[in-house]
């Protein structure tokens, strides 16, 4: 991809491994491209792939890039489309084979190179990793996708690369950035992060969903500019809707302060600025960048033990009762020998008073059991909770019968000097192309922000926060995330100076005791919580009943508290 200063065109056609498999086709045929992605990574993604490396060492792999490419390569390569994926997972090298076998077999000509280096499980000794580990992938820039591209490959899959690098490589490529370009790097950063989650930026899982037609949201995509700045928007035609309010969001997504930590560069997000420019058209400017850290995350993925899970029905009357009962009485029928490390239980009353089906007049209490031996977890914790049946509370029954028990993963995050990490370019001919880390760095400090003027006093209703203000959360291993934006001057005015840590923790009790940082962005009207430990060791682990934090935010929203009727 030669130099240029024309309008770059990038578009997205996956958000996890499993999103919606024709939306290559779809983001291929709904209008013009330069430039198609697709992120096929998360921290569990990493821990299924590596199960899957460990039964046959040749995958490793999203398999379903691979079958999306036999429909729709040639397509591709008609319309003059490169594609960027991270679809190599923990096996970038053959999948660029199997790529390649594919095009021959088509008939398609297609340039076909990959990055690989992020993989860092080979030389954990050297560089004093833990033991144990299923994987350890450092997150690579974009140069190493560039350095690609701008040799002719027409596809470049690679393994753990930040999300945002697959939109910031064919930005470097194209406009022919270096290292020195702080601005304009970070403006791709951000733009890749708006994208990188699919349909999240055009109205998938928006806390304003009524408002637009979401049945089945377009894929974004992100015209670039030579300076860094971009306009968010999609194909015409395509469902869902680009505003500022689904941009907004999606920024907040699984971030935290100012400092948007990556290796290429830190980019400000304290400084991104939004506008409406028309039906679906989102700008971004203002986005400055700052040298990156020395140093680069690495995702560590290990098998944590063995995980079991009994859920008892409990229905109609003393709820209470019953819960405490069943716990004294499986208490007592476990012998000690097999009881596992970790028993935990949880009551989830989803019985309503005088209810109408017997369904609705139910609870759920959840017992989850973890051990390193798969044993204690096993046969005797499944036999000592059906042994209760006709001894048990009445009514008694579970969702389902116990099963084996199953291993469980844990994801942590380590970081390695960025000289110890040899990002390489693998060229389609074979050619490789040692990638330099960044040139400077330093390591940022947390920008501070003013609190805007409070908003006056006035009459107060006790409502939903949802009714004024939006939210979007997620997870970064065991902590989680929680994004909350006012929709206007007013209604920020009074955020900032109402969801203090207290009120979060008064909001949801399950906060109490863990660490949580706030972080304050006004060009966003937003605050961004960090809840440090609530999802325990990570997603896999299934620590919480939402694991991944998904609905955290939703749950923020529901909940009540005395909002100024000049909001409301």
């Amino acid at each position: 991809m030669a130099r240029a200063r024309s309008v770059l065109r990038i578009g997205n056609a996956s958000g996890f491994y499993g999103d919606r498999f024709a939306a290559v086709r779809e983001m291929l045929t709904g209008g013009p491209l330069d430039v198609l992605t697709g992120d096929y990574l998360a921290e569990l993604t990493m821990l299924i792939l590596a199960r899957d490396r460990l039964k046959d060492p040749s995958l490793g792999y999203a398999r379903t890039f691979l079958r999306q490419m036999e429909e729709c390569l040639g397509l591709a390569r008609e319309r003059d489309v490169k594609i960027v994926v991270n679809a190599g997972g923990l096996n970038p090298a053959r999948l660029a084979d199997a790529l390649r076998e594919l095009a021959e077999r088509l008939g398609i000509r297609a340039a076909v190179a990959h990055v690989e280096g992020d993989d860092l499980l080979p030389r954990r000794s050297e560089l004093v990793l833990p033991e144990g580990l299923l994987a350890a992938n450092a997150y690579l820039g974009g140069f190493g996708i560039a350095a690609c591209l701008a040799e002719g490959a027409d596809v470049v899959v690679t393994g753990r690369v930040t999300d945002a690098a697959l939109v910031a490589g064919p930005a470097i490529a194209h406009f022919g950035w270096t290292a020195a370009d702080l601005d304009a790097l970070a403006g791709a950063v951000v733009a890749g992060h708006v994208l990188e989650c699919g349909a999240q930026a055009t109205g998938g899982n928006y806390a304003f969903f009524r408002e637009h037609d979401v049945t089945r949201p377009g894929f974004p995509l992100a015209e670039l500019h030579a300076d860094g700045s971009s306009v968010i928007t999609k194909h015409p035609g395509t469902g869902g809707a680009v505003t500022v309010g689904t941009v907004t969001a999606q920024l907040l997504y699984e971030t935290g302060g100012s400092h948007y930590l990556g290796p290429d560069v830190t980019a400000r997000l304290d400084t991104v600025r939004l506008a409406e420019e028309g039906p679906d058209r989102v700008r971004i400017s203002g986005v400055r960048g700052e040298a990156p850290p020395p140093t680069l995350k690495v995702g560590l993925n290990r098998l944590g033990g063995h995980r079991n899970e009994v859920v008892f029905v409990l229905t109609g009357l003393d709820i209470e009762a019953k819960a405490d009962l069943v716990q004294r009485q499986f208490t007592a029928a476990l012998p000690p020998e097999v009881r596992p490390a970790e028993l935990r239980w949880a009551l989830a009353r989803t019985d309503h008073p005088d209810a109408a089906t017997e369904e609705t007049a139910s609870a759920l209490l959840r017992l989850t059991a973890r051990d390193p031996d798969p044993a204690k977890v096993g046969r005797e914790l499944g036999k000592a909770a059906v042994e209760l049946g006709l001894a048990g509370y009445p009514g008694f029954h579970l969702t389902a019968p116990p099963g084996p028990g199953a291993p469980y993963g844990v994801f942590t995050a380590a970081y390695v000097d960025a000289k110890a990490v040899e990002h390489t370019a693998v060229l389609s001919d074979g050619r490789r192309i040692a990638v330099p880390p960044a040139p400077v760095t330093s390591q940022p400090a947390e920008a501070a922000a003013e609190l805007p003027e409070a908003l006056p006093t006035g009459p107060t209703r006790r409502a939903p926060l949802g009714l004024v203000a939006g939210a979007r959360s997620g997870d970064k291993g065991g902590d989680a995330n929680l994004g909350v934006w006012a929709r206007d001057e007013d209604g920020w005015r009074w955020l900032a100076h109402t969801l203090t840590v207290d009120k979060l923790r008064e909001l949801l009790p399950e906060t109490a005791g863990l660490t949580v940082t706030r972080h304050l962005l006004p060009n966003l009207r937003a605050l961004n919580f960090t809840v440090t430990g609530l999802l325990g060791e990570g997603v896999a682990a299934q620590h919480r009943f939402d694991p991944q934090a998904k609905a955290l935010g939703e749950w923020l929203r529901s909940r009540h508290l005395d909002i100024p009727e000049a909001l409301l």
